[in-house]
């Protein structure tokens, strides 16, 4: 598979060197629109943390088999990250983590929404 600079996302060339994926462009375009749809349909809300991001979803079946479905994708794909599901208060909670670089890629790649784009 090819690496996929996360530049085209709104991140700068200098970041990308250290932050890439790796599922190509077709899988990535795939991943994303899933995580669009899960917004959709569970998004609760999103707050941008110093290392990172923590995203809310309902908490149902369904969301939950998805959002670790997709951690799961996105752990593989882009380890310079961390990548964890908790449940708090009867919401699913994304709390995505990374260095300085990796932080600003997380907060362009999400928009307000808890969209991958």
């Amino acid at each position: 598979m090819d690496a996929v600079p996360i530049t085209g996302q709104g991140i700068t060339p200098d970041l990308a060197p250290d932050i890439a994926c790796d599922l190509g462009e077709e899988k990535a375009a795939a991943q994303a629109g899933r995580w669009l749809r899960l917004a959709r349909e569970a998004g609760l809300g999103r707050t941008e943390t110093a290392d990172g991001l923590e995203i809310r979803f309902r908490g149902g079946t369904a969301a939950e088999r998805e959002l670790r479905d997709l951690v799961a994708v996105e752990s593989k794909c882009c380890p310079w990250a961390r990548w964890g599901v908790d449940r708090a208060d009867g919401e699913l909670v994304l709390r995505v983590s990374s260095t300085p670089a990796g932080a600003a890629a997380l907060h362009a790649m999400f928009d307000h929404d808890g969209r991958a784009d």
